[in-house]
């Protein structure tokens, strides 16, 4: 999914330590076009944090994909950016999705019947 929106605000980066080594994550604030203009935070992760394009009150072009998860019988949901550029669609400051990056979109093919 896509989204243009202007930047309302940049959050401090979190960081840490995990099973798979060193993790960033920076969230942003960003607000909708409209007659209705909505607040959006968004995640985005590891090495696509690129604070030259992060200025407050910059048009940004935002690629992005949600993904809920339920944790204690509660269903929390993450908006994570995996392109940020200029709305303007000047070159650099954006990025492609990494390597070996899957979207968990429908299957092509299913028949409904799962093999366990």
């Amino acid at each position: 999914m896509e989204l243009t929106a202007k930047l309302v605000s940049v959050l401090p980066e979190q960081t840490g330590n995990g099973k798979n080594g060193v993790w960033r994550k920076q969230d942003i604030v960003v607000e909708t076009e409209g007659k209705y203009p909505k607040k959006v935070c968004v995640s985005i992760w590891g090495d696509k944090v690129e604070r030259s394009v992060l200025q407050q009150g910059a048009q940004l072009k935002i690629s992005f994909d949600i993904e809920s998860r339920e944790f204690n019988g509660r269903w929390y949901t993450d908006v994570k950016a995996w392109k940020v550029e200029p709305a303007g669609g000047q070159a650099g400051g954006g990025y492609a999705p990494a390597e070996g990056y899957y979207d968990s979109g429908s299957p092509a093919f299913d028949d409904g019947d799962a093999p366990f």
